[in-house]
């Protein structure tokens, strides 16, 4: 499997996903702004995948600064961690990894700032390593919702490419395989950049896992004609009352299949889950260059002077979830509050399959 990114001999060596699938290239960050332009610039995306750039940028930013005391490095961090969230406003991982990598210097403070800066690349480490643990888990958890034979689609890109390998929405999907069963995947191409086309179906392809790519519109018709199982999708920032925000066509997706009697699962790890905010309609909606609508790629494909909106994500309401399976298991929008709770019994909370 192709590495998403990766700490190699003190830089940060991140896949130029905006070049596939045409070709597979690196980009080796020197220094924290490489990193925070790789996540506006979409070299590396996805929820989890950029909460692991943010603490290998924020890793990487330290080892230049000059000070002599925890406060003075503490302060000279600020403008780096500041830098990097302000790259992508919806997906809530990056300042979920500026917040760890924040605590754990408090927590640290006795510490000479050598070794404060050796605590935050290894952090960063951990965090890519414990991605990975956390994919198969939801991978682990969601597959029993899966059946041998099952058409399953998904929107966007929700793979490995999106996070530190394995992936969210397709972990469930990847530990079906592995466990024999005979699956086939449809894979929106995700207008207007085309994660879906470009990511997903080459990942999938990869791996020889069947996918069929298809329109974004052309969804409902397959549903209709009942060639449709199931779908999972991934979440960039989860609401504490289940409302999830995703890619821009995550929330019409759902919508049919709700309209089609067809389950709807996210794929959610915790550290994508904003507890703090009650529901979607206060999650920040990312809006884009609207270039990326009237061009694909180089060549422009709308007439010059034409108005163009390109919102980035949409929110699905909760009441469209059937459940949103996360490392710890699969629950009832309803019920997500209920994990910030200490010593709760999730057996009692988890929907079985």
């Amino acid at each position: 499997m192709v590495k998403t990114i990766e700490w190699v001999h003190g830089r940060v060596r991140m896949l130029d996903q905006s070049k596939l699938p045409l070709k597979v290239s690196y980009v080796i960050c020197k220094d924290y702004r490489k990193v925070a332009e790789g996540i506006k610039k979409l070299w590396i995306r996805g929820a989890p995948a950029i909460g692991i750039a943010a603490a290998m940028g924020a890793a990487l930013g330290a080892q230049k600064i000059k000070a002599k005391n925890f406060d003075e490095f503490f302060k000279a961090l600020q403008p780096v961690f500041k830098d990097i969230l302000s790259t992508r406003p919806t997906a809530v991982n990056i300042e979920w990894a500026n917040n760890r990598m924040k605590n754990l210097l408090t927590a640290n403070k006795n510490l000479t700032v050598p070794q404060l800066k050796a605590l935050l690349i290894k952090e960063a480490k951990e965090i890519l390593k414990e991605d990975i643990e956390i994919n198969k888990a939801i991978g682990k958890w969601g597959e029993r919702f899966i059946k041998n034979g099952d058409v399953i689609i998904t929107h966007c890109n929700a793979g490995a490419l999106a996070t530190g390998g394995y992936g969210t929405a397709t972990g469930p999907i990847r530990m079906a395989v592995q466990r024999g069963k005979k699956i086939k995947v449809i894979a929106d191409e995700t207008r207007p950049v085309l994660q879906g086309a470009r990511l997903t179906a080459w990942e999938l392809m990869k791996d020889k896992i069947p996918v069929t790519l298809i329109p974004d519109n052309t969804a409902g018709a397959l549903m209709q004609r009942g060639e449709i199982n199931l779908a999972i999708v991934g979440t960039d920032r989860t609401a504490r009352n289940g409302d999830v925000a995703n890619k821009i066509g995550t929330y019409p997706l759902a919508v049919l299949c709700k309209e089609h009697g067809i389950p709807f699962y996210v794929a959610a790890p915790l550290s994508s889950i904003d507890f703090s905010i009650p529901s979607g309609k206060f999650i920040p909606i990312e809006e884009r260059d609207s270039k990326e609508v009237t061009n694909v790629f180089s060549c422009r494909i709308a007439p010059h002077g034409v108005k163009a909106r390109n919102i980035a994500f949409d929110v699905t309401p909760a009441k469209y979830i059937t459940a949103i399976i996360t490392e710890k298991g699969a629950f009832k929008p309803k019920d997500l509050y209920k994990l910030q709770k200490n010593n709760i019994n999730l057996d009692k909370i988890r929907v079985k399959h």
